[in-house]
């Protein structure tokens, strides 16, 4: 089995190597080629160019490489196209695969997009170009398969890596004893986002609530991760001068286990939320941005909610508080009710378990069946695909 395989970033990278790992059982004997990292190098893969190469972010920077990604794209066609590859899978990287898909698939060569762009929330009409560029969409999502089926394009739904990794159940002392917190004081877990522009947003109005919330909850302790060295700095600095700097405790890192530990989390919208559901901790999801970009946003979404827990469930289970709306008082009265309710609290985390258990598939394994299946049958296998 000869499988070409495109990955654009570090995730992708995690993601192809688990694939190809699961491949490998299947079929022993297979071989890869494309583009990936060092995980996909490790597990055999003849990469034409670094992961890097497509790795580009933001308008500017993507028009300032479009020459380079084009002449990119096109010798990856010739070379597939010289290769003779039993399916071609794309991994993330939307824009640059999904072309490089289209071309491909009308050789005659299965395709698969693995992880869906956010279609379903905006520029909905994207799916009919994605019908026409992939034979299968491999979805980590429920609601994600159930798009994909209204309209049309045959869709799998794999399950969530992360729901993969994190355990089904989990020990909060154990958590807080290896962060050194107090066994028995409510904990809150406060992530403010991992990029210098929410934590400019959304540092400020996050810590006011806590010191809003002291004043009712006095032996409140709280945990803040810093996604890397910089954001600590600049968390540092927004706690020199600020009330509520004696109770807050700063980690390098340690999101999962801070989330563990915590009775709730204040965060900003995104994948973290994501990962507090698949920790079951109840949480509210904030976020503020520059008012033309949300000007824009509110104008481009097509969605009723923003957080992936309320997505996955597709209703309301976690408030969620954007713009002016995230006023410190407003955040600091939505966590004081999960603070102050253990029974509304447990009742949530019974919800978040039964939801990871939905997502935990072992994704790499359906992945690579779905692979295997398109190859072999030409379909993907017969699936409650929302189930």
């Amino acid at each position: 089995m000869r499988i070409y395989l495109v990955a654009g970033e570090l995730s992708g990278d995690i993601l192809g190597a688990g694939l190809m790992q699961a491949l490998k059982r299947r079929h022993p004997d297979a071989e890869f080629r494309g583009i990936g990292g060092p995980r996909m190098l490790a597990e055999g893969l003849h990469s034409l160019y670094p992961l890097e190469t497509l790795s580009v972010m933001g308008l500017v920077e993507v028009l300032k490489h479009l020459p380079e990604l084009i002449k990119v794209r096109r010798h990856l066609r010739r070379d597939a196209l010289a290769w003779q590859p039993d399916a071609m899978i794309g991994i993330d990287a939307p824009d640059f695969n999904l072309g490089l898909e289209r071309q491909l698939r009308v050789t005659g060569i299965p395709t698969a997009h693995y992880v869906s762009p956010s279609v379903w929330a905006w520029r909905q009409g994207r799916v009919k170009s994605i019908a026409q560029s992939v034979d299968a969409m491999l979805t980590f999502l429920p609601f994600e398969a159930a798009f994909y089926a209204r309209h049309e394009v045959p869709v799998a739904f794999v399950g969530h890596p992360l729901a993969d990794e994190l355990p089904l159940v989990n020990d909060r002392q154990v958590a807080r004893s290896a962060l050194g917190l107090s066994p028995t004081a409510p904990l809150l877990a406060l992530l403010p986002g991992s990029r210098s522009n929410e934590i400019r947003f959304l540092g400020p109005t996050f810590l006011d609530s806590v010191a809003w919330l002291r004043e009712r909850i006095p032996n409140l302790q709280v945990i803040v991760p810093a996604a890397s060295p910089a954001r600590r700095e600049e968390l540092e600095a927004l706690l020199a001068d600020h009330p509520a700097r004696d109770i807050v405790v700063l980690c390098d890192g340690e999101s999962r286990q801070a989330m563990t530990a915590a009775d709730a989390v204040l965060l900003a919208s995104g994948t973290a939320a994501l990962e507090a559901m698949l920790c079951h901790r109840p949480m509210v999801v904030a976020y503020k941005m520059a008012s033309a970009t949300h000007w824009l946003a509110k104008r481009m979404v097509k969605t009723d909610w923003i957080s992936l827990p309320n997505l996955i469930a597709q209703e309301t289970l976690v408030p969620e508080l954007v713009q002016d709306a995230a006023s410190h008082e407003a955040i600091g009265a939505a966590l004081l009710e999960w603070l102050d309710d253990d029974a509304k609290r447990q009742a949530m985390e019974a919800r978040f378990a039964a939801l990871h258990a939905t997502l935990q598939r072992g994704a790499s394994e359906r992945a690579a069946e779905a692979i295997d299946a398109l190859i072999t049958h030409g379909r993907l296998p017969p699936r409650e695909e929302s189930a």
